[in-house]
């Protein structure tokens, strides 16, 4: 039987992980959130925002009961929507408290945001099983949240969900475009040798197939997928300044509606164009960085014996990434696979070398590409950086000092801070690769090396197929079909002067993925496939930037200022993939082979580089996400610390408030002065059933209405001036 970790891709860690521990509310939550990503549609998007969300609300609920630090949603103003909260009494014990305010903030938000999933029979199975372990009832509903704890979790698991539907985010309409429409014509991708479709060699192209499965392993009803989250710049972000994204307006010839807004964080800049400079061979950047994708594409043959030292004293620790794209040359070798990185001289927890572990090339290139790729039933991008988090705190040497520093927090503190500060960072990440990926909407390598083969050779205009948007002809790896070929490589005489390529020849060779490869031969460019699954080819949308470049960059950010150490535990991270059982759609690996990463930003590096192998990103989508990523994760974990100390600025509303309302005991009155109200509570037949005198402190205060029995009353306030300040209804159930 094939190896798969359950569900997902998980990370072991040097060593084997402390056995038996007792996770945190907040992590068991977590792990029914990644687990609810992996019974849904792949959208990395959406779900970067699900974590966030959810992870907000866990540490809201715990920062709640807190004297020092303070809440982001509860009690502020986030992009104009402001959520109203004043705990009037905090509870006796305040850890249970905690527990189960996140536990119902996170069911009710899971169960809201998951309820179109495909599997959601499982997800919500699993989650009324943890509300029932935890010896919580799924039954109580109210947000009257001074009534407990309980009802604390729900009223930020509503408060959440009203702001999720004006975030930009289109979850109403299940977060289609609105405006978005591709300019290409699909490429249909499973007809060996058909015409490509394409109008512009720079705009993405959607691909058709006779049947597509998502990321996720789900069979989607469309033939050709449409563009995911094209207008995701649009979406609320949590660290980055809205005011910082650049706003485009379309203009772009039909069928591109003109004059729809493009936000753009962290532009980077247009992508090298095909025409750019007139250059026809490899000094042309964009056919140099496609070409580099269909060449490493030959790298994936089993029986290419090629050995490579793939331990940390051979890879990684990369100092600096090159800015301009003419200088991408120097980045990565173009021929080999790979890029600068010079290892690290020693394990600075064992402060020893690190061992040689020698593999061949091809294998290591294929795992690297399947296991960043997050295959069937994983967690997407941004969730699969949440599992790495999770296994490296299970690590027996991992300690959970903010920072690396001070006495080590409790695992219900570290996880609730640790989560919001990645949860932002992916956020973040989503919505500034998306916005770059909306508006510059770039072509991905499958339909650039397909388009450019078939258009012809743009390297001599006296060899035969001659067009300056064809592909440059490398000797032993993109050339003309010459007549020999007929008889050695099984070419047709009609294929004679078109393009051929040395590259991985896709799944028409594997009849039997447990046990067959397809191995690298000489293929024509129109039937170029990348390293992935026939069902799914490639992403749903544009290439430009790289989503998990971004993605990663900000994870390994964020835990290396969130641990204090760039190192993983023990000074090294490992995975093992068994001999013949790790890969899905081909036999493989031929050999036992361990990925191992000494840093964070190694394995972020590792995970860039997987997708060039792939034959889904060519370099000029891959640094820009990276650069992009590094800002990102700086950014979201500053500001996200600022809230640990109730330095988050706490915005108060300019008009009363009066909430909850339905309630089950009481109300908190909210007004922009603080003084005293003198308060009459009316039944609707006009008989006084409650007469008082309030101080708000702080601009707020708290009405018990717990013993003047149920019903509909109208609460009238005045001011010291007897002005009637409130004169409304409240539903006491």
């Amino acid at each position: 039987m094939r190896f798969r970790l359950l569900a997902s891709l998980f990370l072991l860690i040097s060593i084997v992980t402390a056995g038996g521990a007792q996770h945190s509310v907040a992590r068991q939550w977590n792990e029914k959130l990644l687990l609810s990503i992996r019974n849904d549609f792949a959208r990395p998007t959406v779900h970067a925002r699900n974590l966030f969300h959810i992870s907000a609300a866990m540490y809201d609920a715990w920062a709640a009961y807190d004297n020092v630090a303070d809440t982001y949603f509860l009690a502020k103003e986030n992009h104009d929507f402001y959520i109203p909260f004043k705990l009037t009494h905090m509870p006796d014990d305040i850890m249970a408290a905690r527990e189960k305010a996140i536990s119902y903030a996170a069911y009710r938000l899971i169960k809201h945001r998951f309820q179109n999933a495909p599997a959601y029979d499982i997800i919500e199975s699993e989650i009324d099983d943890l509300m029932n372990e935890l010896g919580y009832s799924t039954g109580l509903t109210s947000s009257s949240y001074q009534c407990g704890a309980a009802e604390l979790g729900n009223y930020i698991a509503s408060q959440i969900i009203e702001y999720g539907l004006m975030d930009g985010s289109n979850e109403e309409n299940d977060y289609v475009n609105q405006y978005y429409l591709p300019y290409n014509d699909p490429l249909l991708i499973e007809q060996s040798g058909a015409s490509t479709n394409i109008l512009d060699l720079n705009r993405w192209q959607p691909i058709e197939f006779l049947q597509f499965i998502d990321q996720a392993g789900n069979p989607i009803g469309q033939d050709s997928p449409e563009f995911l989250s094209a207008e995701w710049g649009n979406v609320l972000p949590f660290s980055m300044d809205v005011d910082s994204a650049r706003t485009y307006f379309s203009a772009r010839p039909s069928p591109v509606i003109s004059g729809d807004p493009y936000n753009v964080y962290h532009d980077p800049g247009k992508p090298p164009n095909i025409e750019d400079g007139g250059l026809t061979g490899l000094d042309n950047l964009y056919k140099w960085g496609f070409s580099m994708v269909s060449l490493w594409s030959s790298h994936l043959d089993p029986s290419d014996t090629t050995m490579w030292d793939i331990s940390p004293g051979s890879i990684g620790n990369i100092s600096d990434f090159p800015s301009e794209f003419a200088d991408y040359d120097q980045f990565y070798n173009y021929y080999e696979g790979g890029d600068k990185g010079e290892g690290h001289d020693r394990n600075p927890v064992t402060d020893s070398g690190y061992e040689l572990n020698l593999v061949k090339r091809s294998d290591y290139a294929r795992v690297l590409a399947e296991f960043w790729a997050d295959g069937p039933d994983s967690e997407t991008p941004p969730g699969h950086w949440f599992t790495i988090m999770n296994e490296v705190m299970d690590h027996p040497q991992f300690e959970r000092r903010f920072l690396g520093q001070g006495d080590e927090l409790d695992p219900l503190e570290w996880d609730v801070k640790s989560y919001f500060i990645l949860g932002g960072a992916m956020h973040d990440a989503a919505i500034a690769a998306w916005s770059i990926k909306g508006w510059y909407d770039y072509i991905r390598p499958v339909s650039a090396i397909r388009g450019m083969g078939e258009r012809g050779q743009a390297s001599d205009p006296n060899l035969p197929s001659y067009n300056p948007e064809g592909l440059p002809l490398i000797p032993g790896y993109i050339e003309l079909v010459e007549s020999i070929d007929l008889l050695r490589d099984n070419f047709r005489p009609e294929d004679i002067d078109k393009i051929k390529i040395k590259a991985w020849r896709g799944p028409r060779y594997i009849g039997n993925p447990e046990t067959q490869v397809s191995g690298v031969g000489w293929i024509l460019a129109d039937d170029w496939w990348p390293y992935q699954r026939p069902t799914f080819v490639t992403p749903p949308f544009a290439g430009y930037v790289s989503g998990h470049s971004t993605f990663s960059r900000a994870a390994a950010e964020v835990l290396t200022a969130l641990t204090g150490d760039a190192f993983f535990p023990g000074g090294m991270g490992e995975f093992f993939c068994p001999k013949n059982e790790f890969l899905v759609f081909e036999e493989g690996p031929s050999d036992d082979i361990t990925l191992q990463w000494a840093t964070y930003r190694d394995a972020s590096d590792q995970c860039s580089l997987s997708r060039i192998w792939g034959g889904i990103h060519p370099p000029a989508d891959d640094i820009p996400g990276r650069l992009i990523g590094k800002k990102i994760g700086v950014a979201a974990f500053n500001y996200a610390s600022a809230y640990f100390a109730k330095e988050a600025t706490n915005v108060s509303s300019d008009q009363y408030n009066l909430y909850p309302n339905p309630t089950q005991c009481g109300v908190t009155i909210s007004y922009s002065l603080s003084e005293n109200l003198d308060l009459k509570v009316y039944q609707m037949d006009g008989k006084l059933v409650y007469d008082t005198s309030i101080v708000l402190e702080e601009n707020s205060a708290y009405l018990n209405l717990g013993a003047i029995g149920l019903g509909v009353f109208v609460i009238v306030a005045t001011d010291a001036d007897g002005y009637v300040i409130i004169n409304e209804r409240v539903v006491v159930l």
